[in-house]
């Protein structure tokens, strides 16, 4: 049997590796899988209502950029709360409460009836936010066995580019056919879906065994907080965070004003730009799902250098070079593979990086201080666009960020195959 075979599954072909998973395995799969598509729905209607948003508040777009920074930075706070606390009241429980909250904040927003009020709550909703990535990260990480946890957490990831295609499709129907100051709105207002899955995984998800073991095993199951930045883990701790920093920065300086360059640099309506933004959510679905296997055969470090080289040239050939429309529409689906690909083994390589009984604290802060730094390249992006054009900025920042996933990644272990232990 070739290596191949043995990598994606023992029978059944690429999902035969779904057939091997346990019953928790599979439920705790889809709970995670759900949570990241509304997830992704709630966090992605911003940048498709920005405009809407603007002009209802008379934003201009270093206030706009603003909104979007402070929710991720918030959210890089959540984040790490979240897995500390997860460390300690269980990863299952830790998700019901993130879900819940940002689903309701996020309802609220569409109820805001100025910028300060838009701004406070939004920077509510990105807290609920970052702690669900956080707990359903480590959980998964924690339920999957080894030889498929690249691919069953990459593929969990793609959830992420369904909860965006959702909010699409939803911001083009309401946008043709309510007002605009009032279609942004009911948008945020069905955000509250999310908060129905909590149901679910009360019922269905259980915590996974090496946490209990942990918990049950010895005085320091419960972990401390800051063993993270011990003589020991201090390295491993920074080398996660810049990964974490690279791959996020470069994604929101390009996802946050996509729409904006589409219409205000393309002269594309919402309409008009819905083929471009649907083709690059179909590349992305598509490059977590590569990625995923591909962080299993070919190793993470590996898969982390090529989707984020890959990531800045089709960035910069995208936003840099003229191109017709139908160019355009073309090299959205690369754009998208790569962008979003490079998120795929970030999941399963912080999980076996760091101890279980500092996991949570350990992964929720590496991830979320990356995405507390990366959120200022939205306002960086925004304010620099004064000065060059919004595609140059977008460029600018991309390139930064990518560059550090590559040094993060050279500079990390290979964690390929690691078993997870009870310590």
């Amino acid at each position: 049997m070739s290596t191949a075979m043995l990598e994606t599954g023992a029978h059944g072909g690429p999902i035969g590796w779904y057939s091997e998973l346990a019953v928790s395995e599979r439920r705790t799969f889809w709970g995670c899988f759900l949570g990241w598509v509304l997830d992704a729905m709630d966090v992605q209607i911003y940048g498709l209502a920005l405009g809407a948003i603007g002009a209802t508040f008379a934003l201009d777009k270093t206030q706009s950029g603003l909104i979007g920074t402070v929710t991720l930075f918030t959210s890089a706070f959540g984040g790490w709360l979240a897995g500390l606390v997860s460390d300690r009241v269980g990863r299952v429980r830790m998700l019901q409460l993130t879900v819940a909250w940002f689903a309701i904040f996020t309802f609220l927003c569409g109820l805001a009836q100025n910028y300060p009020q838009f701004l406070v709550l939004r920077a509510l909703m990105g807290f609920g936010f970052g702690g669900e990535w956080a707990a359903g990260a480590v959980l998964m990480g924690e339920v999957i066995r080894a030889r498929h946890r690249g691919k069953a957490v990459g593929c969990v990831q793609a959830g992420w580019a369904v909860g965006w295609g959702v909010a699409l499709i939803l911001w083009t129907l309401l946008s043709s056919t309510l007002a605009q100051e009032h279609a942004w709105r009911v948008l945020f207002m069905l955000g509250i879906a999310p908060a129905f899955l909590v149901f679910f995984v009360r019922r269905f998800v259980h915590e996974p065994e090496v946490f209990i073991a942990c918990r049950a095993g010895d005085e320091k199951g419960a972990g401390n907080p800051l063993e993270i930045f011990s003589p020991a883990m201090l390295k491993t701790t920074i080398l996660c965070a810049l990964l974490a920093t690279g791959a996020q920065g470069g994604y929101y300086a390009i996802t946050t004003w996509l729409p904006s360059f589409l219409k205000d640099e393309r002269n594309l309506s919402v309409v008009g730009s819905f083929p471009y933004l649907a083709i690059i959510i179909a590349g992305s679905f598509l490059g977590y799902i590569a990625s995923a296997y591909l962080c299993d055969l070919i190793g993470r470090r590996a898969n982390f250098v090529l989707f984020a080289a890959a990531s800045f040239v089709i960035a910069l050939i995208y936003t840099q070079i003229p191109m017709d429309d139908s160019l355009m529409l073309v090299l959205g689906l690369p754009l998208g593979f790569f962008a979003s690909g490079v998120f795929s083994g970030m999941g399963p390589f912080l999980t076996e990086n760091f101890p279980t009984r500092m996991r949570g604290s350990g992964q929720g802060f590496s991830y979320n201080f990356g995405r507390g730094i990366s959120a200022w390249n939205v306002t960086f992006v925004g304010m620099l666009s004064a000065r060059l054009s919004l595609g140059h900025s977008i460029g600018v920042f991309a390139g930064i960020a990518y560059a550090l996933v590559v040094i993060a990644a050279l500079l990390l272990p290979e964690t390929k195959g690691r078993e997870l232990t009870a310590g």
